[in-house]
């Protein structure tokens, strides 16, 4: 007997405009990497933005919603090797927040953005834009940051936004799974009995002071 759906709040508010600042900033950043000069001036506070977008997203992870909470997608290597063999049990719920294999690139992504980030704020081109902690770091090894910034780090970001484009591409065509509207609006059709995230007003604004919060670290560190 099939299951009755309804709408189910998966995606709070804060991860959805989490998703997509961060996806308009990491594509950004990219571009303005690429025609560089005056650019690179928005380059870096794109990085900024990215680099507080992380750390709110590693809180958030911790006391978000149900289904962006980082304990509804570490999956045990079971969970894994039975996803892939399309024997997934009801209750692991891999079909309404990341599945394995997009819990995966998700956590790729946000080590890759971290380490990106990261680099960017000891790199020195050696022409006209230095990261603003370069200062703390040897020559040498400002030198080797920049190289993984621009080369490998870079690179690698690009290809992991690729291979996330084209699963979300494959889902549609293939299985007919929209994983873009449910980011958008918040909203799966599932089973009634699937827990749905908290998206309180309340939750917003813990959110807006957390990401308010580590703006202004952000800020503080920079600016040292």
């Amino acid at each position: 007997m099939q299951q009755e759906l309804t709408r189910v709040r998966v995606w709070d508010l804060p991860t959805r405009a989490f998703h997509w600042t961060l996806a308009l900033a990491v594509i950004g950043s990219i571009v303005s990497a690429k025609i560089g000069g005056n650019a690179l001036v928005w380059h870096m506070r794109l990085g900024y933005l990215i680099f507080t977008l992380l750390v709110f997203r590693l809180l958030w992870g911790l006391i978000g919603g149900r289904w962006s909470r980082f304990s509804s997608f570490v999956y045990a290597p079971g969970a894994v090797l039975r996803y892939l063999r399309g024997q997934s049990r009801a209750d692991e719920h891999h079909d309404v927040g990341h599945s394995p294999l997009g819990a995966f690139s998700v956590f790729a992504l946000i080590a890759l953005l971290c380490a990106q980030v990261g680099t960017g704020l000891f790199a020195d081109d050696e022409i006209s834009t230095t990261g603003p902690l370069n200062k703390f770091v040897a020559s040498a090894t400002g030198l080797a940051l920049t190289r993984w910034h621009k080369g490998w780090g870079q690179w690698l970001i690009i290809v992991l936004v690729l291979l996330h484009v084209a699963a979300i591409v494959f889902y549609l065509v293939r299985r007919r799974r929209n994983l873009i509207r449910p980011m958008w609006n918040g909203d799966k059709a599932l089973p009634a009995h699937v827990p749905a995230s908290a998206d309180s007003s309340a939750a917003r604004v813990l959110a807006l002071v957390l990401v308010t919060l580590c703006g202004s670290g952000v800020a503080w560190l920079v600016t040292r």
